[in-house]
């Protein structure tokens, strides 16, 4: 059963910086690619970021790049989203998500239960 553990977030002000964890298990991690998605009050699902199986490549919306940075950890089977210069308009829910390939594609199959980020003064 695949299970993926969010942590990581809280409360940041404008302009500073968090880092979510993800911790997966019930597959193998190294074979398939993962992204992180958000979700803010009263708004629809955003992808934010997606990576490769093996890190090789690296995608991000247009609202992120430039201050998020994706990564993973196959030893650890834990995926990171590294977020810096952050905005109130960051605010949301973020999700860590499993993809059904091991290249990336927003072909998404399995869901974290997310973690809280604020940005606020």
């Amino acid at each position: 059963q695949v299970q993926l553990v969010e942590s990581g977030g809280g409360l940041a002000q404008p302009g500073g910086s968090l880092r979510l964890s993800c911790v997966a298990s019930g597959f193998t991690f190294s074979n398939y690619a993962m992204s992180w998605a958000r979700q803010a009050p009263g708004k629809g699902l955003e992808w934010v970021s997606g990576i490769h199986e093996d890190g090789s490549g690296a995608y991000y919306a247009d609202s992120v790049k430039g201050r998020f940075t994706i990564s993973r950890d196959s030893a650890k089977n834990t995926l990171y989203l590294q977020m810096n210069s952050l905005k109130p308009e960051d605010t949301a829910l973020y999700y860590c998500v499993k993809e059904r390939n091991a290249a990336f594609s927003g072909d998404f199959d399995s869901w974290g239960q997310g973690t809280q980020v604020t940005v606020s003064s």
